[in-house]
């Protein structure tokens, strides 16, 4: 069976509809993961079976299909401690009112579901936010009593979504991340630990998050392979040149002074064959959903691009042994 190669819609979130359908058929992808955000309008999706029809037409019209819904923006505004920044996230009406935000977030990644249904998508990709991000350094000194009342904040708030989720016979999939609740292996352990293993949440995937941790995405896939419920194909090249820090230095994404930026597949340090072995040995045949971050590259071409490159390394595993030819009776 031949995994669905899709890209993630949120970055190219100024195109029209049917102009990222059409660029992105053509450029030779089989689906899209769509931002809510950007191209799902949700309550449209819930309320109105005309703008449905339309969106499955224009779809249908480039031969694509809808991988997953993207929801990161909204569920950030869930698990979140308020900042200023979560004013970007949320309708402007509700700037500077925490928690009219965080109600608005618990309702809206409901109807995320509810949408999911209607689409016949089965997996939406998600943060979760994080109250607790900034102990990440624990000093000043930090308490295990506050990591695990963190932890026990982010099941209290997403309890009553998950319990949507499963009503609609629809998953979540974290994508595990800096600022997230879970952001490397270890939180990843507790927070599935914190909510009993219930199989509502799982893991969406993405390599270029563990290794400029220093971590092995392809042990991460061995461990969690029950979890894994979609892929995100994205590259980062690590540059520790002896003036540069892993934590970024408040330096924008793109500058080559980072000590770590996101990049086209193919232009980092992500090893995709170690990957897809390991995907190949949990058996995971959902979709590949290219996740286009290079602030040094032109996104189109960085999109026909990508597409190229993790065609060649999405293979399937052989179903006989490599030495069968070999034995006798």
């Amino acid at each position: 069976m031949k995994r669905m190669i899709s890209i993630c819609s949120g970055q190219y979130g100024d195109l029209p509809f049917e102009e990222l359908c059409q660029k992105m058929s053509s450029f030779g992808y089989e689906g899209l993961e769509l931002a809510v955000a950007a191209h799902v309008d949700v309550p449209r999706v819930i309320k109105d079976p005309a703008y449905v029809k339309e969106l499955f037409a224009t779809l249908d019209k480039y031969n694509l299909k809808i991988s997953a819904l993207g929801a990161h923006l909204i569920g950030q505004c869930v698990g979140d401690n308020f900042d200023p920044r979560l004013n970007n996230f949320a309708p402007n009406d509700l700037a500077n009112q925490p928690e009219k935000i965080r109600q608005w977030a618990i309702e809206s990644m409901k109807d995320v579901a509810r949408a999911a249904k209607i689409l016949n998508v089965k997996v939406v990709t998600c943060f979760l936010g994080s109250p607790i991000w900034a102990y990440w350094y624990s000093f000043p000194q930090t308490t295990q009593q506050m990591v695990d009342d963190g932890f026990n904040l982010i099941k209290e708030l997403w309890t009553p979504i998950f319990d949507v989720y499963d009503e609609c016979g629809v998953k979540l999939a974290l994508e595990v991340h800096p600022t997230e609740i879970a952001f490397d292996y270890y939180t990843t352990k507790k927070l599935l630990e914190t909510i009993n293993y219930r199989d509502t949440l799982g893991l969406n995937f993405d390599p270029s998050h563990f290794v400029w941790q220093g971590m092995d995405p392809a042990l991460f896939i061995r461990d969690f392979g029950d979890r894994i419920y979609n892929v995100h194909a994205k590259d980062v090249k690590v540059r520790l040149d002896g003036r540069a820090g892993i934590l970024g230095s408040h330096i924008e994404f793109g500058d080559t002074r980072r000590g770590w930026n996101f990049v086209s597949l193919g232009h980092g340090d992500v090893n995709f064959d170690n990957i897809t072995r390991e995907l190949n040995q949990i058996g995971y045949q959902g979709p590949v959903a290219v996740e286009w971050e290079d602030s040094g590259m032109e996104r189109f071409a960085g999109a026909k691009e990508a597409c190229e490159y993790i065609k060649k390394w999405d293979f399937q595993p052989s179903d006989v042994s490599f030495d069968a030819a070999l034995k006798t009776e």
